[in-house]
């Protein structure tokens, strides 16, 4: 007796297969134009490319940063009748040593009407190898507040220094007062965008040494392939 057979449902349609987007097979070939572009390029374009882009990015620099002014007021020491005249020198560069110190700086605040940071941040002194002269330097975005600043100071410096005068028979006065800047001591966007464009071009420079040269191996040609050799039939040797 034959068993009745069952009959499996006819399979349904199979689902179209959707087809593969068109962007995947763009960007192949996008890639594949953009690197062909670049070798179309010269040699040199890497340094241009430098050269170009530092500029750019030195000029705006120079352009949005803010401009600083700088004032620079002098104190010479004078030494007293009895005391030795080499002596102001050597107290000179101490003086100049002590000009950003906290005592000196606390006092300069109530005359530059600034904070003690500010003056921390913006006040430098130098001395002289040869000369009993301390040199007190301010900088700041506003060129009254760079005067005022290294005038305090030097206020500030011949107090303490006149207040000590008995002991070290030296006494600072003062040489020359800082005045107000006309023009700014920072960088102008000239000046930044020659140097970006002078450190792009370096760069640049650099990757074109490194970049892999063009055409090393010479023009193609056809590698010589040696024929097959004769064999001898060994047949007729035996």
């Amino acid at each position: 007796m034959t068993e009745p057979l069952t009959q499996t449902p006819a399979a349904s349609a199979a689902e179209p297969e959707p087809e593969p987007s068109a962007r995947p097979r763009r960007v192949p070939a996008a890639l594949r134009r953009a690197v062909l572009r670049l070798r179309a390029l010269p040699p040199w374009s890497p340094l241009a490319a430098g050269v170009l882009a530092g500029g750019l990015l030195g000029a705006g620099y120079g352009l949005l940063s803010t401009p600083q002014y700088t004032a620079t007021g002098y104190v010479v020491a004078v030494p007293a009748d009895a005391s030795d005249p080499a002596s102001a020198l050597g107290f000179a560069q101490a003086y100049g040593r002590v000009a950003t110190q906290l005592a000196v700086l606390g006092d300069a605040q109530m005359w530059a009407h600034v904070p003690v940071a500010t003056l921390e941040r913006s006040v430098r002194t130098a001395t002289s190898p040869d000369a009993p002269m301390v040199s007190v330097t301010a900088t700041s975005s506003d060129p009254e507040e760079a005067a005022d600043m290294a005038n305090a100071v030097t206020r500030a410096l011949t107090r303490h220094a006149a207040a000590s005068a008995d002991d070290t028979h030296v006494e600072l006065r003062q040489f020359a007062r800082a005045t107000e800047p006309t023009e700014a001591s920072s960088a102008s966007a000239a000046v930044t965008g020659l140097v970006g464009a002078s450190a792009g071009g370096l760069l640049g420079g650099l990757a074109l040494l490194v970049a892999p040269r063009r055409g090393a191996r010479g023009p193609g040609r056809a590698a010589a392939v040696p024929g097959p050799a004769s064999a001898a039939d060994g047949r007729g040797q035996l």
